[in-house]
């Protein structure tokens, strides 16, 4: 594994840095979350004429890379600021099923993602499926030359504000197989489709997306017939990483935040970060957003492991579970340090803190992800697996 990030990659950390710290701060995001479209189509275009974009998408695909290490260094600086945009659902999760299994024409699209004109998402999660990707209800049954899609999402990322989404059906056996889940890209003014959009804690927009027969043409099938799950875990692995990226990039803005203020808040004449029971409280923390870090260094390195999928996903598993213990952890502990304002509107902490434990819950929260390691690592220990 190489660690080293190229020239290219940082920077394009420094410009994003920059760009967020000077072009994003916490009012401006909650100007934004307020709106609403629930994000900035300004903001969303500027991100794209910094080449941001594009480096989530592969060079083949009109990108500039896409690799782990891309997706790492673009989504922790997305974590510093908050963001809104839709990077995750977009240019990650429909992106990469796109690029990962798409034909020439769905491909084609990507090069819109890139420069900003088109906004997507992946519709997945449905109400009974807690994370397992092959809990699929929804129905898509053959009529003619047609495709009729029968089902509920929810939770689906900027819904509202997508021009297509891609949608897993059922086409083949039951709830639970791994075969019969295909992917379709769905235009979202589609007759039959309905979207609820509502706000989440930490700010962000989600909607709920009914299908009533809506109708699609045998073209919008995304990729094989009945064998659409591993387009799926593909996309999904990808938005774990983004996910732990984001996750530590908000975890040093908290950590910066609170080591301020225990160097600025004065008890008994003297800065309580001088009191040796709340710098070993600090100390610890430092110690396990370290270890989160190499966690996400790991699976970042090992998201193109092709020839191993099995120890890429186990990286990935790890680094979710690290992410959603040690989010929580800084979330809970930098608002007992902060005292009675830790929880205050007007203290980015709170917001960072509910950044966090939100993203415990998207993509699998640390019990699913533990459990998914834990059978991984059987899988790999296992002398009749190949």
């Amino acid at each position: 594994m190489n660690f080293t990030h190229t020239d290219n990659r940082r920077m394009l950390s420094d410009t994003l840095g920059r760009f967020i710290a000077n072009r994003y701060d916490i009012d401006t995001r909650h100007k934004i979350s307020q709106s609403p479209q629930g994000y900035s189509p300004n903001r969303w275009q500027s991100f794209a004429d910094l080449g941001a974009i594009a480096a989530l998408l592969p060079e083949a695909h009109g990108g500039l890379g896409g690799t782990g290490q891309d997706i790492a260094v673009v989504f922790e600086a997305l974590g510093r600021g908050l963001v809104l945009e839709p990077f995750l659902p977009t240019a990650v999760l429909a992106g990469s099923a796109l690029a990962h299994a798409g034909n020439a024409e769905q491909q084609a699209l990507l090069a819109n993602v890139a420069d900003g004109t088109l906004i997507m998402s992946l519709a997945h999660e449905e109400p009974q499926s807690h994370y397992d990707l092959t809990q699929v209800r929804t129905q898509a049954t053959r009529e003619g030359a047609h495709w009729v899609l029968q089902g509920r999402k929810t939770m689906v990322p900027l819904a509202h504000q997508s021009e297509l989404l891609v949608v897993s059906a059922r086409t083949a056996g039951e709830p639970g197989d791994a075969h019969g889940v295909s992917l379709f890209v769905l235009p979202v003014d589609t007759p039959g489709v309905r979207v609820r959009p509502y706000p989440t804690a930490d700010g962000a927009r989600v909607a709920d997306v009914a299908l009533h027969g809506a109708v699609l043409p045998d073209h919008a099938l995304l990729g094989p017939l009945h064998e659409g799950l591993p387009a799926l875990a593909h996309a999904v692995g990808r938005g774990v990483l983004a996910l732990c990226a984001e996750a530590l990039g908000a975890m040093d803005v908290v950590k910066a935040q609170t080591v301020a203020y225990l160097q600025t808040r004065q008890q008994f004449g003297k800065p309580i970060g001088s009191f040796q029971a709340l710098q070993h409280r600090m100390a610890a923390l430092l110690l396990e957003i370290e270890q989160a870090r190499s966690a996400v260094i790991n699976a970042a390195c090992a998201l193109d492991e092709a020839d191993d999928p099995i120890a890429r996903d186990c990286a990935l598993s790890a680094a979710k579970m690290t992410m959603g213990r040690v989010g929580t952890l800084v979330a809970e502990e930098c608002i007992q340090l902060h005292g009675g304002i830790g929880m205050t509107w007007e203290l980015p902490l709170a917001h960072y803190a509910k950044r966090l434990i939100a993203i415990d819950h998207q993509l699998g929260d640390e019990d699913h992800h533990l459990a998914r390691f834990i059978a991984l690592s059987r899988l790999a220990n296992d002398p009749g697996h190949p």
